[in-house]
């Protein structure tokens, strides 16, 4: 398994019939991290927070949604977050999707479901998850 490395790619919700493809900005630095979606004033489809297991909305500027998945990309809980709030840890959790309250109803991302993450091929990216 490769590194992830900060950048864009594409997430996909649903099988390959009902296939939902969202934009994807990908934060695995540990600046990229800890800055997340602090002082945006909103997101351009999701990002990814890899390896991350907890959030907290403190200083956000608006409400999100919360996706955790675990190292399988399988989807162990969804939440909105209002502005102010501390997320609970999931221990199993290994990466953490945030959009816009409610994009992730609409994507019909639930428990149970398997994302897939595709990155632009470059040299030392990792491959298609």
């Amino acid at each position: 398994m490769g590194k992830w490395r900060n950048g864009s790619g594409t997430l996909t919700v649903g099988s390959d019939s009902g296939a939902r493809e969202v934009p994807l900005r990908i934060a695995a630095s540990y600046r990229a991290r800890t800055r997340g979606l602090l002082g945006a004033d909103g997101v351009d489809g999701a990002l990814l927070i890899t390896p991350c297991g907890s959030v907290h909305t403190f200083r956000m500027r608006f409400t999100i949604d919360v996706a955790y998945l675990d190292r399988k990309f399988e989807v162990l809980a969804v939440r909105t977050m209002r502005p102010g709030r501390l997320g609970l840890p999931r221990l199993r959790a290994r990466h953490v999707v945030e959009s816009e309250a409610g994009a992730m109803e609409r994507w019909g991302l639930r428990p149970g479901t398997r994302v897939r993450v595709s990155v632009p091929a470059t040299e030392g990216s990792p491959p298609a998850r």
